[in-house]
């Protein structure tokens, strides 16, 4: 698994610095599901950020205009609309097997956790382009996706052009 100092190394020091796990706490009891470890050092590290010009990262905590919590529930109900659950590998939803959304891309990709069937299988990533039917299934946790995307390696979404002098992030207004 990746880790965080290497998404450092790649993306920069990170400003938000998250230690409350109050906000995750309360998703993850709404939602029925705990969220993989890479993913919540990632997000409590950097925030709700726009990495590249392209990926957008939500935090959970409610006071933040853009907050994971709300995200996932307008996303869920997306996903599970008739028409849009064609386009998933497995169901939209936070069961063994099913795919939580997480993130999005200014380049039409929204981006999924696929909860592990058992305890023991790590989270795997889903990419769903949104302007097709067309989805990938990642078999790495959510930072070593993440360090791939920084890195400019084929995770559905990289676009090059969008970081040539490197990775990049700000916050969300």
């Amino acid at each position: 698994m990746a880790t965080l100092s290497e998404i450092q190394a790649l993306l920069g020091e990170p400003r938000f610095n998250w230690s409350d796990p109050a906000p995750w706490i309360e998703l993850e009891r709404e939602i029925g599901a705990e969220f993989p470890a890479d993913f919540r050092e990632i997000v409590n590290a950097y925030g709700s950020i726009e990495i590249n010009g392209q990926l957008y990262l939500k935090h959970p905590a409610s006071h933040l205009l853009h907050d994971l919590g709300r995200f996932i529930r307008e996303n869920l109900e997306l996903w599970r609309e008739e028409d849009m659950a064609e386009f998933l590998p497995s169901p939209a939803g936070t069961k063994p097997g099913e795919l939580i959304p997480v993130a999005t891309a200014t380049t039409g990709e929204a981006i999924f956790l696929r909860v592990p069937d058992d305890s023991s299988p790590p989270w795997r990533v889903v990419v769903q382009e949104f302007d097709s039917p067309a989805w990938t299934l990642y078999e790495v946790t959510f930072s070593e996706w993440l360090l791939d995307y920084l890195k400019g390696q084929d995770v559905t979404l990289c676009s090059r052009d969008r970081a040539p002098d490197g990775p990049s992030w700000e916050f969300l207004p």
